[in-house]
């Protein structure tokens, strides 16, 4: 396939000496060349997918005036590693490159807009803002473009903000000045849902997805320590010191609370056993500058050993060099991040990934086990995308209706009928919809055209206006003028108290609220910080996974034996339950006046069972991270209990509806959802947050094991 390349890209590949082109470049170049179709590049971490994109793309075209590519990434941090690989790249074509964000240089940015050419990197959100605000630059920019590449295209697959690019692509087909329109590129190192890769194109039927199945080696090893109350057991910390402090390392601990009191107290204990000083946390409330201050030194430290204690901030593709270890804390929420993280260890060619689990309860042992044999087993978590995302709708409705600066109602519709994020909506929904904006002043009807109502001028010029994702409202951390990070007020954010961050110790001297800044000295001794946000969800896979681990007693060589003490134990409890289905077979134990009911289900039937429980108004205690219902009734009453809630399933919409009028709320983890009619606010609970129907077929089929 090197022959298919234009000599210029052929002599990059010479100048970089490689042997040879990567199977998924061979068939990337071949299909970007000879084919018009879009295509998914899904091949592991440090595969060369970004040159198995770009070297045919821009191989064929860098000789045609104006700008032909746009590369969308999740992560600013993304961006900027990858302009530089893209830079080097389009020297050899005498290409420009600009970054396209809100912390890139402007005259950059205006030196494009006199002379559109070369690659443009972009997140979707700074595509939003310009649709919003500057409606002409986006058709200066983009109205000729060839190629859409979208990095890191698993992270936007079933997220809100997925729905949004979907719409901000075909948005952006609508003014494309090509009779074919542009073609999609998707990269990911972690699809489990290819369907839903290829509708992210536009186009699923003209859409291929290139699959090179070759995986690393994997050295993995479990470690068990006891939880001894809210921080960390010394002793983990300990032996967690001596596995790292000679490699360099990656830490994901789950929370960015946990990420500042491992690298803190990493960094006491290096300092008295005399060891090295480069112990960091990485994450999304850490300053930009230190955060690329860290990437840096990472990427480009030859020499040192480093901990680098982060969140899924460093989760996505960003290039930090060679990492050596991974280290999990206690469970990954899902497959997909698991293997993302894996792979940011050995990823030079012929290096095995290394990856160390220490789990500090029996719970997340399992869960982690049950995780790395599904993962061996190539499963992915599969993902829902709902057909009718009415919230991200009405977001794009006042995008619009502002773009235009006002539009007729069937110009509206019609823009919003032949867009493919919104196929599965109505013409009547649409309407319904429309109706209650105008209701809420978030649009008005003047003279036959729609334009931005007196609310909707506070909603779409506020900067917030062009993300689909809720964030925390925060505090800006200072020390001697300059920014450390961010944080949101919590109780514990108070004078004279030491808190944690971006892996050091401050006192807090001054909270001032009206500016939003905490200002902060050095400290010896502080507290974690306390963040909002919940977990993530866990799929039913998983569960049954961890059900099937307890069930058949296997021994696993890479548990250590403090952990194969403690999954033992935890079988124990389950030995004498004979389950033979996993799918629908679930014990029911009785402890004292205690009968617990395990479901071994995922996230959103748990919550769907818990919902509808409270609705048959019985008393209980519901843990999430056991997928367990604890009663004060016998295992008989349970059975009955079973029945009346699936009765609830009957009028579910009409009990929906009531709970979201007494608790507004509900609708909380939309970030628009609340503009929405109450009848699409209840839509949207059922699809995104509860799962009734999987509640459905798990009860009409479970059957409670007693012990035999």
């Amino acid at each position: 396939m090197y022959e298919l390349l234009a000599e210029p890209i052929r002599k990059y590949v010479r100048d970089k000496k490689w042997e040879s082109l990567r199977p998924i470049q061979h068939a990337a170049i071949k299909h970007i060349l000879t084919t018009d179709k879009n295509l998914i590049l899904a091949s592991k971490t440090a595969s060369g997918k970004t040159e198995a994109a770009f070297l045919p793309i821009l191989s064929k075209v860098y000789k045609t005036p104006g700008l032909r590519v746009l590369y969308i990434s999740p992560l600013i941090a993304l961006i900027n590693d990858q302009f530089n690989r893209v830079e080097e790249l389009c020297e050899y074509l005498d290409m420009p490159v600009t970054k396209w964000h809100g912390e890139a240089k402007k005259s950059l940015k205006e030196k494009l807009l006199l002379n559109p050419r070369g690659v443009v990197l972009i997140t979707p959100e700074s595509i939003e803002a310009m649709f919003v605000n500057n409606p002409q630059k986006i058709k200066t920019l983009f109205s000729k473009l060839d190629f859409v590449v979208i990095d890191e295209i698993h992270s936007f697959i079933g997220t809100d903000r997925g729905v949004q690019l979907n719409s901000l692509l075909s948005r952006l087909n609508d003014i494309n000045k090509n009779s074919a329109g542009f073609r999609v590129i998707g990269l990911s190192a972690t699809i489990g849902a290819y369907e839903e890769a290829r509708k992210m194109t536009g186009k699923p039927d003209n859409t291929v997805v290139l699959r090179d199945k070759s995986a690393k080696e994997m050295e993995t090893e479990f470690k068990y320590f006891k939880m001894d109350g809210a921080d960390l057991p010394l002793d983990l910390l300990k032996d967690l010191y001596v596995k790292t402090k000679d490699h360099k390392v990656l830490i994901f601990p789950n929370s960015r609370g946990k990420a500042e009191e491992v690298a803190v107290k990493l960094k006491k204990i290096s300092d008295r056993k005399q060891g090295h000083p480069y112990y960091f946390s990485h994450h999304s409330s850490i300053d930009k500058e230190l955060r690329e201050y860290i990437e840096h030194f990472a990427k480009n430290n030859k020499r040192f050993p480093f901990a680098i204690c982060c969140t899924s901030t460093l989760e996505l593709g960003i290039n930090i060099g060679s990492v050596e270890k991974v280290v999990q804390i206690d469970t990954a929420h899902s497959i997909a991040s698991l293997i993302q993280r894996v792979g940011r260890s050995g990823r030079k060619d012929g290096e095995s990934s290394s990856l160390l689990f220490y789990a500090t309860d029996p719970w997340s042992l399992l869960q982690s086990l049950a995780c790395m044999q599904l993962y061996r087993e190539e499963f992915i978590e599969p993902v829902y995308i709902p057909d009718q995302p009415y919230d991200i709708l009405t977001h794009q409705i006042l995008s619009i209706v502002k773009e235009t600066s006002g539009c007729s109602f069937a110009t509206l519709k019609e823009r919003l009928q032949r867009n493919y994020a919104f196929l599965k909506i109505t013409i009547s929904e649409i309407n319904e919809i429309v109706k209650e904006l105008l209701q809420k002043q978030q649009v008005e009807l003047i003279g036959g055209e729609l334009i931005v109502g007196i609310e909707g001028e506070r909603t779409v010029n506020s900067r917030d206006f062009y993300s689909v994702f809720k964030t925390d409202p925060s505090f800006k951390v200072i020390h001697q003028d300059k920014t450390i990070g961010e944080l949101p007020l919590a109780p514990s954010i108070q004078e004279d108290e030491n808190i944690l961050l971006a892996a050091r110790i401050w006192k807090i001297m001054e909270v001032d609220i009206k500016a939003k800044k905490i200002f902060v000295l050095p400290a010896k001794d502080g507290k974690r910080p306390t963040y909002f946000g919940t977990g993530g969800e866990i799929h039913p896979k998983i569960r049954e996974k961890m059900l099937q681990v307890l069930i058949e007693n296997k021994q696993y060589t890479e548990l250590d034996e403090a952990a194969s003490e403690a999954l033992r134990q935890l079988q124990l409890e389950f030995t004498n339950y004979d389950i033979k289905d996993y799918e629908l077979d679930r014990p029911i134990i009785s402890k004292h006046s205690d009968c617990i009911f395990f479901t071994f289900q995922g996230t959103k039937i748990n919550r769907s069972i818990d919902f509808l429980f409270k609705l048959v108004g019985i008393e209980f205690e519901y843990n999430e991270h056991e997928s367990s219902f604890t009663f004060k009734i016998s295992e008989t009453d349970v059975k009955g209990l079973l029945h009346l809630a699936f009765e609830k399933l009957k009028t579910i919409d009409q009990e929906i509806e009531r709970a979201l009028i007494e608790n507004p709320l509900l609708i909380g983890f939309s970030k628009w959802g609340h503009l929405l009619p109450i009848n699409f606010q209840c839509h949207l609970l059922k699809a995104k947050h509860f799962d009734f129907e999987g509640t459905k077929d798990f009860l009409e089929g479970v059957q409670l094991i007693s012990y035999k």
